[in-house]
């Protein structure tokens, strides 16, 4: 797969006028599907795997937020990278995730061509399943490069998106708990 990939590149490199037997070329396409290997590397991932049963009971069922937590992903209309964080909170019933769990299910869902609105909600819809939580809200801020570096060239854009579930979504008060911590 990754010598199919490297031809591609090799491919589109050449189309754009460059030699690939220029010195700072000339492993560029093997180089380039390894690396984009890695950035989609979330095709190749379960949430079952990224889990691996972390999962422990608990008798807390207050809110849980882990906030911060870093995010890099491609647009799916460009292939330009989107880079931001996503907040994530949970009102645990019984059981609780581990908690670099969440960062790799963010991850799983970030190393994917994605569009943010979509992987906001895939993020809060996968950590709901594993945790059968009454509640879960996801916040995710980034910065798209492809409306940085292209198109209308906006250096200070920021795109905002958030899916809240359960209780996130039909009790105000725990919404507004959830926005006024991670606010803080």
């Amino acid at each position: 797969m990754t010598e199919n990939i490297a031809n591609y590149y090799a491919q589109i490199i050449s189309e754009l006028g460059e030699d690939l037997n220029r010195d700072g070329l000339k492993d560029t396409p093997q180089r380039a599907a390894k690396a984009m290997q890695f950035l989609t590397r979330g095709y190749h991932q379960s949430l079952d795997e990224v889990v691996n049963n972390a999962i422990f009971e608990s008798d807390n069922d207050e809110m849980v937020i882990v906030k911060n937590i870093e995010l890099y992903s491609l647009c799916e209309h460009h292939l330009l990278p989107f880079i931001g964080k996503c907040h994530v909170a949970y009102l645990p019933t019984g059981k609780v995730i581990g908690l670099s769990k969440i960062a790799r299910i963010v991850d799983m869902f970030g190393r994917r061509l994605q569009i943010q609105e979509n992987m906001t909600k895939q993020i809060a819809e996968a950590i709901s399943k594993v945790t059968n939580a009454a509640g879960v809200g996801v916040i995710v801020e980034a910065k798209h490069m492809c409306m940085m570096m292209r198109g209308v060239e906006k250096q200070n854009s920021t795109m905002t998106t958030s899916v809240m579930l359960g209780a996130f979504r039909s009790k105000p008060a725990t919404r507004s708990e959830f926005l006024n911590l991670v606010r803080s």
